[in-house]
């Protein structure tokens, strides 16, 4: 009864300001199916495809590394920050999107919050960001930089599982947010920056010009999303009948950085030599 209990608390955290079920389904497309015997409802369809379309090409660019690596150790950490971002999107679409309706306010007076779904997106998410920065360790940096930034990898990661289960548990809102996520991934971006930008300066190999574009791309699709989503044209769109979100805007963003990826990263990293 206990796991029962800790599991139901999450529940407890409410959309703020109360958003009843058919208020839910008035702000995005809400779509009644009936699959294998079983009436459900689908929230935004289009939305939904795109996101498990960026989740499965996520993964198949993370195993591309994997298969390729080679015995590089920044590979293998690449093509695991990109698994975890792929399984981070699967989450993400099957709570946020396609099934949000179902898990969120399906029975309910007023819908709930979040869901165990969002709960794994972000420490998938984290994930992926502190793996990406382990890879960086492996091909921009040796000796004792390179160890730094693997235990700052580690602890990052560490810390934010411990936090985000903690809010999931209690449950704390702030602690099972984006934007606890957002302040853990921050920093790895900041180091991501200054070393290969370092590195690049000094050496200008295509590897670091590389890493330096993918870092870049990542920051304008960010900056797109929260842009797109301060001006408020997703409510904008949909009051005119046509559904394409803040998160859309960032899945394609994402979409031609997978694509950017493969093709100039997939083929010059690896490790730097060892001190």
């Amino acid at each position: 009864m206990t796991g029962f209990a800790l599991a139901g608390r999450l529940e407890t955290l409410l959309m703020e300001p109360p958003v009843t079920p058919e208020a839910f389904c008035a702000a995005q497309p809400c779509v009644p199916v009936r699959a294998f015997g079983t009436e459900f409802i689908l929230n935004q369809p289009a939305s939904s495809a795109l996101v498990f379309a960026l989740g499965a090409l996520w993964v198949w660019a993370g195993m591309a590394f994997l298969r390729s690596r080679g015995g590089e150790a920044s590979r293998a950490w690449w093509g695991a920050a990109l698994v975890l971002g792929g399984a981070a999107a699967l989450c993400a679409g099957v709570s946020y999107q396609a099934f949000g309706y179902a898990i969120k306010c399906a029975g309910r007076e007023a819908c709930v919050w979040t869901s165990w779904w969002e709960v794994a997106y972000l420490v998938l998410q984290a994930g992926s960001m502190n793996a990406m920065l382990a890879a960086l360790a492996h091909a921009c940096a040796s000796g004792r930089a390179r160890r730094a930034l693997l235990w700052y990898a580690g602890l990052n990661a560490g810390a934010h599982v411990c936090l985000t289960a903690v809010g999931a548990l209690v449950p704390v809102r702030f602690l099972v947010s984006f934007e606890l996520m957002v302040l853990f991934a921050a920093p790895g971006l900041v180091i991501f920056f200054a070393v290969c930008g370092r590195r690049y300066a000094r050496y200008r190999q295509v590897m670091d010009r590389w890493l330096l574009a993918a870092g870049v791309w990542l920051v304008i699709a960010i900056a797109a999303y929260f842009a797109y989503m301060t001006l408020g044209l997703t409510q904008a769109l949909w009051a005119r009948g046509v559904w394409f979100s803040d998160n859309d805007v960032l899945h394609v963003f994402m979409i031609v950085w997978i694509a950017l990826v493969a093709r100039t990263l997939g083929p010059e990293l690896k490790d730097a030599p060892a001190k």
